[in-house]
């Protein structure tokens, strides 16, 4: 995992909508700065799964990303199944992502 500690220390700032997505080349750039497992989906969403050895455990890694974004007033869309946790961030006003979404993406790294 290669962390920005930089960028997981930032706050995330909420969105007030009426500004542009980030462009692909900042994307790209700022993709760097997460775990590999981080994938850029269609310039929209960032989406990771994590895998558990069983339900609980999967159950207690959303708990506390959701603790993560309560703080921050950022919100991820989770997926939970047995073993498995798949988390995709993108800011919902604009359709798109901002820094923030990478932001809220470095503090869900600092899990692991």
């Amino acid at each position: 995992m290669k962390e920005d500690r930089n960028l997981s220390s930032k706050n995330c700032v909420p969105c007030q909508g009426g500004i542009p997505p980030l462009s692909e080349g900042e994307m790209k750039k700022l993709i760097t700065n997460l775990n590999t497992k981080w994938e850029i989906i269609d310039n929209h969403h960032l989406q990771r799964v994590w895998k558990f050895n069983d339900f609980k455990k999967a159950l207690e890694f959303t708990n506390l990303a959701g603790e993560i974004c309560e703080e921050q007033n950022h919100h991820a869309d989770f997926e939970l199944s047995w073993g498995r946790v798949q988390v995709k961030i993108f800011t919902h006003k604009i359709d798109g992502l901002v820094e923030s979404d990478f932001i809220l993406a470095a503090k869900f790294d600092c899990l692991d």
